[in-house]
């Protein structure tokens, strides 16, 4: 059995929960999301928390009754406080910058590129050299920030490129004489 599906989600004050079946929403005061729970899995509201167990004993339900669990507590993070990912840029002329609602990247290109804001999304850069992305949504935020990423993703030489904060590149040693 699941450690994780095993613990009910409390739903904190300022927050309502519905579940309509096999749909989960939560709306909050960063807005509001929902989650549509896979049909092995059974879901209940009680007492202010929702309650996630297998309809049978089979693999795949045991399997995907945690990971339900784990969605429907980001919905309660999501709505409550947000996510962030913290993006760096590295090399010399790369850099990020806002124009309108569009994110404006320099990467070393012929040409810039332009990633227009997905909506439910925000970015910013408070440095011409770091971007943050921001959303109540966990996996859109994710992404978002993927995306960007893949644009240049860092190279293991010289480590020239966009990696999230935090992110270890392994470096190589160059060609020897």
């Amino acid at each position: 059995m699941s450690r994780v599906g095993k613990k009910p989600v409390t739903v904190p004050s300022g927050v309502t929960a519905t579940v309509d079946g096999q749909t989960v929403k939560m709306k909050g005061p960063k807005g509001q999301l929902q989650f549509i729970v896979h049909d092995d899995v059974e879901v209940k509201l009680e007492n202010g928390q929702v309650k996630v167990k297998p309809r049978t004993e089979t693999n795949r339900a045991r399997a995907l009754y945690g990971t339900a669990r784990a969605q429907v507590a980001n919905l309660v993070e999501g709505v409550t406080k947000g996510f962030e990912k913290k993006l760096e840029i590295t090399g010399v002329g790369y850099r990020a910058a806002m124009q309108g609602k569009n994110l404006q990247l320099a990467l070393g290109y012929s040409h810039d590129v332009i990633y227009p804001i997905p909506e439910g999304i925000t970015i910013t850069v408070p440095k011409p050299t770091e971007i943050t992305v921001a959303g109540s949504d966990i996996q859109r935020v994710g992404q978002v920030a993927a995306e960007i990423r893949s644009y240049r993703p860092p190279e293991p030489y010289k480590g020239k490129g966009v990696k999230y904060v935090g992110e270890f590149i392994f470096r190589k040693e160059g060609k020897k004489k």
